[in-house]
């Protein structure tokens, strides 16, 4: 979504000065009022507010390439996998693409692997192409390159194989040599907070030794506990490993620097909660602007929200990095709410995609599948300007009775703190066993839907409410639906309390049921999106609903 610049920019910075950004929304130019973002971090005044982007955007590792800024983020069991972002100015993020098309090996990622995949990534640029080192804790770390961020991407190559190596981050050194740093995942290896490092071969093609080097030792050290997520940089003779520990909850953000590349190295706590309301800030990446400037991408833990993107200034004092707003003069830095920009100049407002019209021939980058998906779930061709869901018989749904482990189901991550989301379903080609809806998913789950026993329709509001992914489908509400059109909302407000409504005319709608309480998944926020799926093993392509649009409103 993008807002453009002058003279629309200049109306902007105008009604900044007459309300928040985040108390009253601005209508975009050339916008229809369902565009509206629900979050912009550009304050259109030269300032702008944390986080950059209020979604689930996890272990963001963020690089410059000439003027511009890519982002990606672990994905976990969705897919497409590892999104792609990019930024003029480091506020204005818009999504392009995925890395990771389908997730390997295909046949184990062809059902949901919740909390599996694809964790934290790391992104860099080197030789003329862009490179991602992925860890998944159960196979591996995985390499791929491309010569364009948007791709194509290479296949992803297993560089180093074993159970629990993650969070691995590469370093070309001056010399010729090429390094990979990495972390350890306990649930996996049964050893965590050490850094290892290996030898590479310049071209990533392989590593050079058999068991690598702890060089960072978190067990060592006072009080630290789950040292992860590193990013390895080398800068006026040190090296420099940035590092989270303690959570990701109530951690903070480490520093450590050496000479020599193997250590001994020496270590600062560089950034902390201290009496931000940020908890948690860790885990990111360091970039440099074109002016010489210095920054810092973190997440924060939301639970329910995901782990959100925050950027933070960054300064250096006796060759440490200071992130955030140094109070006390300590060198431990705490989260800021907002600042200046970090380009100065006029950028197009732009904020990662959420609404759908289906009127293109392709799902918007938004949209990521449970498991690995198949072309037969969906078409955007056989009712123009429609979704078409099939009804897919799920034998997961037909055992557990819930959602949880159904891979057709299509999502996207939630994008502020407080929006609304409306859909129109056409449900005149359901059968029997057919169950079709709006969802939000997490442990716990809540959709309004219509289900279909026999030939009567029901419109229902169903939950899955135990914190537990073998919780049985609970109908909370239900009404006999006597034509094929409805209307479907949900509203999300603070704390993801979120309340479903209906209407038959798209004018009036009428709540139904209590506000639900969205929850996180494994590792992820919760999510929200469009399902559709059959109890009925004899189902066909003559079973389907198609979804007019899905619109998110502030």
């Amino acid at each position: 979504m993008i807002i453009q610049s002058t003279p629309w920019r200049n109306f902007l910075l105008m009604m900044s000065i007459l309300c928040s950004i985040s108390a009253c929304q601005i209508l975009p130019k050339n916008q229809a009022p369902d565009s509206i973002p629900a979050w912009v971090p550009d304050l259109a005044n030269g300032l702008y507010k944390n986080p950059v982007i209020h979604a689930d955007y996890s272990d963001p590792d963020v690089i410059r390439v000439g003027d511009t800024y890519y982002m990606t983020s672990s994905s976990f069991n969705n897919v497409p996998g590892l999104p792609l972002l990019q930024s003029k100015d480091m506020v204005n993020w818009e999504l392009v693409g995925h890395a990771l098309q389908q997730q390997i090996p295909l046949d184990v990622f062809a059902k949901p692997q919740h909390g599996k995949g694809v964790w934290a990534p790391c992104l860099r640029f080197h030789e003329g192409k862009f490179w991602i080192f992925y860890p998944d804790p159960d196979f591996g770390i995985y390499v791929i390159h491309a010569e364009k961020i948007t791709g194509p991407w290479s296949v992803p190559r297993l560089l180093l194989a074993g159970k629990g190596i993650i969070d691995p981050t590469p370093l070309w050194d001056d010399d010729g040599h090429a390094y990979l740093l990495h972390a350890w995942a306990k649930s996996r290896a049964g050893i965590s907070n050490l850094l290892t490092l290996r030898r590479m071969t310049p071209d990533a093609t392989g590593l050079l030794d058999d068991q690598g080097k702890v060089i960072i030792d978190g067990n060592k050290l006072p009080n630290y506990t789950t040292l992860e997520g590193p990013k390895f940089y080398k800068h006026n003779g040190y090296y420099y490993v940035f590092a989270p520990a303690g959570g990701v909850e109530e951690g903070w953000q480490s520093v450590f620097r050496s000479r020599t590349i193997e250590g001994p190295y020496e270590d600062k706590i560089v950034m902390a909660k201290g009496s931000s309301s940020t908890n948690g800030p860790h885990q990111g990446a360091w970039v440099q602007a074109q002016d010489g400037s210095d920054w810092f991408f973190h997440f924060q833990d939301r639970r329910a929200y995901g782990r959100i993107v925050h950027l933070q200034p960054m300064q250096w004092k006796d060759n440490w990095p200071v992130i955030g707003e140094d109070k006390n003069g300590t060198g431990t830095g705490q989260p800021i709410i907002r600042h200046a920009k970090p380009v100065a100049g006029e950028f197009a407002i732009k904020v990662p995609a959420t609404s759908d019209e289906f009127s293109q021939p392709e799902l918007g980058l938004q949209w990521q599948w449970n498991a690995n998906w198949k072309s037969d779930w969906y078409s955007l061709t056989a009712h123009d300007g429609h979704l078409r869901l099939y009804s897919i018989y799920d034998e997961s749904f037909v055992q557990q009775k819930n959602l949880w482990d159904v891979p057709s189901i299509l999502l996207q991550k939630l994008p502020a703190e407080k929006f609304t989301v409306t859909t129109r379903l056409d449900v005149n080609e359901q059968r029997h066993g057919d169950r079709a809806g709006l969802l939000m998913y997490g442990f716990d789950t809540a959709w309004l839907g219509v289900k279909k026993e026999s030939e009567k329709s029901q419109l229902v509001l169903v939950h899955c409410q135990k914190t537990d992914a073998h919780c049985k489908e609970n109908t909370l509400a239900s009404i006999d639906l006597l034509q094929r059109h409805v209307y479907l909302r949900m509203a999300v407000s603070e704390g993801a309390k979120t309340q479903f409504s209906y209407s038959l005319d798209g004018l009036a709608y009428t709540n139904i049921g209590e506000p639900f309480i969205a929850v996180m998944g494994r590792w992820v926020g919760a999510q929200m999106g469009l399902f559709s799926i059959s109890e009925n093993k004899n189902v066909s392509k003559n079973n389907y609903v198609d979804v007019d649009y899905f619109r998110m409103t502030p």
